[in-house]
């Protein structure tokens, strides 16, 4: 295998939340990385931007500002660039708004994904990470193992992602690629997504403005800190064959009433909540296996729920003077 400096890997999605801190780790280890991102607006692109410049502060970086679904702009990057490896961490992400635009969802996740794997076949490129998420585990029961039949997706974006991960068999099959694909469970850290609910309860109880909870709270969920995430992605870029690995907490899920206090406790302040109807898009509750993860790629995560949100909150803290104008969209919210 080649020296880590002379590796070029391509990072898509590359100022979106987890390809940021994915890139950073592999810049820091001294890998050349290239990165795109298309840079839409579905969250304030503020944060993306300061991702991307936080980014910029390395000397191995490339960033261009690139759409997986345009094949067009992909082949000049492949053209221009010998990658060892591709981590397809684009994609167009949330449960909720997937309902209101589910075409945009299907062109980025499965479109997207089906360029990528035409120019690594053009290219002899042998080896993709593929990010993909707990909501394919949708009604089946906990805690949730790969090997079960993820053929009930309840949203477009579920769907979607499916579609990517089965496109991505097919191409190993014929082509002889090497795939990992990742299924995450609710990632949450500093400049995390705003769309997301933590984000959210941390910007909303420290301005003092009610908490929009859908349901009674008690849904629950295996949060799962960034750089852990980031961390087992990098990981699964050794040679596999084509397997499917869940990164998640693996502890029982904690649901939204104990990260509530648990950020109330960090701030100082009480949260006013005020309760919707829960949505029928929504799970109930999530729960990683990762015994699949320790074994092929040594991983567990090792950041725990009360220090993945201190750490968290000081960012929000740190940040204050621009995230107070960070717009938070309504109808979009996620868990």
């Amino acid at each position: 295998m080649q020296a880590k400096g002379t590796q070029t890997i391509l990072v898509t999605g590359a100022a979106g939340f987890i390809g940021w801190r994915t890139a950073r780790f592999l810049l820091e280890s001294g890998f050349k990385v290239v990165g795109i991102d298309n840079m839409n607006n579905y969250y304030d692109v503020r944060l993306k931007e300061w991702r991307k410049k936080d980014l910029e502060k390395y000397e191995n970086f490339r960033f261009f500002e690139v759409d997986i679904e345009n094949l067009g702009a992909l082949r000049v990057l492949f053209d221009n660039f010998d990658f060892d490896a591709v981590l397809n961490l684009a994609a167009r992400a949330g449960v909720r708004y997937s309902m209101e635009n589910p075409h945009v969802y299907l062109q980025t996740n499965a479109q997207g994904t089906l360029n990528l794997l035409e120019m690594m076949k053009e290219k002899g490129i042998k080896k993709m990470v593929l990010a993909s998420t707990s909501s394919l585990y949708a009604g089946q029961p906990m805690p949730f193992k790969e090997t079960l039949p993820v053929n009930t997706p309840i949203s477009p974006y579920a769907a979607s992602k499916k579609a990517a991960e089965v496109m991505a068999y097919t191409y190993h099959h014929l082509y002889d690629m090497d795939i990992t694909v990742v299924r995450y469970f609710t990632v949450y850290g500093p400049a995390g997504r705003p769309d997301m609910s933590i984000f959210r309860f941390i910007k909303w109880i420290d301005e003092g403005t009610p908490i929009k909870l859908f349901g009674d709270g008690s849904q629950a969920r295996d949060f799962t800190y960034v750089d852990d995430i980031a961390k087992g992605t990098i990981l699964a870029m050794k040679p596999l064959g084509y397997e499917i690995i869940n990164l998640g907490g693996g502890k029982n899920p904690i649901s939204l009433k104990t990260i509530i206090e648990k950020i109330e406790n960090l701030l100082g302040k009480k949260a006013k909540i005020e309760y919707k109807p829960f949505h029928k898009a929504d799970m109930k509750e999530t729960w990683a296996d990762i015994e699949k993860a320790e074994q092929l790629l040594g991983w567990k995560p090792e950041i725990d729920i009360d220090e993945g949100l201190k750490r968290t909150v000081e960012w929000y803290l740190e940040n204050k003077d621009w995230l107070k104008d960070i717009r938070l969209e309504e109808g979009v919210q996620n868990i």
